[in-house]
């Protein structure tokens, strides 16, 4: 490694790029959510994501690339294989989807589980709050657990990947973050 390049290394923590990452099962607003942070375009229609997205998003002085991975049942074994160097978690949970708690909660409890992702600040989004069946974001913070976790930062945020309602409120929580 040379001088350069530990010189880079040594820069603030506002100029250097952070790794999000960006998970939940599948339909549950992620890629939306992800178009939404970017101030992009969101089509009625998203396809389902295969494997991931990537976005270089600045916000607050911040380089951030998030990680967008796909939340099929099939493809989430590999989700472990993102977590190396993880500034912050975010894990979306459709809030409408009673009948899948159970399962986002599972997935929610191995990823605390997870070794590259001890002592990573996690976020929940709370989604789909635009529709009249959603749940609240405290009650889904109770199902899941989030309410029991004492050894790392959290914060759950409702909001609308549709509309972005509480996504500014999401973001300005992980820059908070990244600068403490």
């Amino acid at each position: 490694m040379g001088l350069l390049s530990l010189l880079r290394k040594l820069r603030s923590s506002s100029e250097r790029d952070l790794r999000i990452v960006l998970v939940g099962l599948d339909n549950s607003g992620k890629t939306t959510i992800l178009r939404q942070f970017a101030n992009e375009e969101t089509p009625q229609v998203t396809t389902p994501t295969a494997g991931f997205n990537i976005k270089s998003i600045q916000s607050n002085n911040l380089n951030l690339n998030v990680w967008d991975l796909g939340g099929n049942s099939k493809i989430r074994p590999y989700w472990k294989n993102y977590f190396e160097n993880t500034d912050v978690l975010i894990f979306v949970v459709d809030s409408s989807d009673r009948k899948r708690m159970a399962e986002s909660t599972s997935e929610f409890n191995e990823l605390l589980k997870d070794e590259k992702l001890q002592n990573v600040p996690i976020i929940v989004l709370a989604n789909k709050q635009d529709l009249n069946s959603s749940m609240k974001a405290s009650e889904v913070a109770e199902i899941i657990g989030l309410v029991k976790l004492k050894d790392r930062e959290w914060q759950i945020q409702a909001c609308s990947a549709i509309d972005g309602t509480g996504l500014k409120e999401a973001m300005d929580w992980i820059c908070k973050c990244m600068k403490k």
